[in-house]
């Protein structure tokens, strides 16, 4: 498995990537990175040259003192620079939670780049009654969740959950509106899915079933089964899901990478 950087508004930035094919680009959720998706890149390498992103501050990538606001449209700017610079015009994009709100903000920003989306585990919008319990559950600091943190970034994780707990907490004292009402600017397929019983979302039924009414070419995949992120918590039902729509968006695609 390849791991390479690449330099992206004058940072250096770190990916995983595995296969050959058309590009599927693969975005970490919040507190994660690529280092945690060895199960995706080794399950899609198979159709694809899967490749997963640490974003800015994250992972192996190159560490900020401070994430600015925009930070998310920030990270969808250098997903796009690294289509560039893999030599692709376009690639499929799958992200988990964050890393699907910065998958959808690359086809509103950047459609050019962008063939289809999968869009796994978010909303649009979060209530300040679950920001503040999503954020006091990160703040436990469990075993558990150090272990995950230490793994995904280091043994500086702590700066890095540090950054992105203020980050979030400045986006959610501004309304916590992931796209500000640009979902229907996306034109690409688009596929989200997600489990009802997701505990770090706020009805989850009824906020994707409008998400969908806004993108014009779109499908939604829920179950009552498993918790957040569909990605992980139900592995296998979301790849096969993934998949069969990735497959049907890439049918009568003409190759173009090099």
């Amino acid at each position: 498995m390849g791991m390479p950087d690449f330099v992206s508004n004058g940072h250096r930035l770190h990916y995983r990537e595995r296969g050959r094919g058309p590009l599927l680009l693969i975005l970490p959720g919040a507190t994660a990175s690529s280092a945690g998706h060895g199960g995706e890149l080794a399950y899609f390498s198979r159709r694809y040259r899967a490749v997963a992103l640490d974003f800015l501050g994250t992972g192996q990538s190159e560490r900020l003192a401070f994430w600015p606001d925009d930070w998310w449209e920030q990270a969808a700017s250098d997903a796009a620079r690294l289509v560039e610079h893999l030599g692709y015009e376009e690639c499929m994009v799958m992200g988990t939670s964050g890393g699907a709100a910065v998958a959808l903000l690359l086809a509103i920003v950047h459609a050019e780049r962008v063939r289809a989306v999968v869009a796994d585990s978010v909303v649009e919008h979060l209530p300040a009654e679950r920001w503040r319990m999503n954020l006091a559950d990160r703040a436990r600091r469990s075993e558990e969740q150090i272990r995950f943190w230490r793994r995904m970034h280091g043994d500086d994780w702590e700066q890095v959950v540090e950054a992105d707990t203020d980050l979030l907490r400045r986006f959610a004292s501004r309304g916590g509106d992931w796209f500000a009402g640009r979902l229907a600017k996306i034109r690409c397929p688009v596929l989200f899915t997600a489990s009802l019983h997701d505990e770090m979302l706020a009805n989850v039924g009824p906020q994707l079933c409008h998400m969908v009414e806004q993108v014009c070419d779109s499908r939604l995949y829920l179950t009552r089964e498993g918790r957040h992120p569909l990605m992980w918590s139900r592995p296998g039902e979301f790849r096969r899901a993934a998949s069969a729509f990735l497959d049907s968006a890439t049918a009568n695609d003409v190759p173009r990478w090099h």
